[in-house]
């Protein structure tokens, strides 16, 4: 009996080379865009316990809580907080904003024509009720 396994002994070389970079991408598109999506989750939480807190307290107390939400995933930002006023109406509301870059950790930013960040942004609204 005769084989022909000279003839297809370079498929497989041929077939890994055309599909791996279409796995690369994926795989790097699930990473950056997990760590992307987490980022941004933890900057809307952040701002919104912030709002909470500058509402029910004062602007001290919503960096400090802002502060402890964030700096475990994004690092150390400081917010723009708009406190409620001292004798508060009932549209008054407390207001904290805060922009993060931020960076991919692999090249798929690049190769998409970017510069590997981005800009994300968090915004919490409380209304004053002190």
């Amino acid at each position: 009996m005769v084989t022909r396994r000279g003839r297809d002994s370079g498929a497989a070389a041929v077939e890994f080379a055309l599909i791996l970079p279409i796995v690369l991408l994926v795989i790097f598109g699930i990473i950056d865009f997990g760590r992307m999506l987490n980022a941004q989750i933890t900057l809307t939480e952040a701002a919104r316990e912030a709002a909470r807190a500058t509402a029910l307290i004062d602007a001290a107390a919503g960096q400090a809580r802002f502060d402890r939400v964030a700096e475990s995933t994004v690092g150390d930002l400081t917010p723009t907080i708009i406190a409620c006023p001292a004798t508060p109406d009932a549209d008054d509301d407390a207001v904290v904003d805060v922009t993060y870059t931020f960076t991919f950790v692999t090249p798929l930013s690049i190769l998409i024509g970017g510069d590997g960040t981005t800009d994300l942004a968090g915004h919490g609204v409380m209304p004053c009720i002190h």
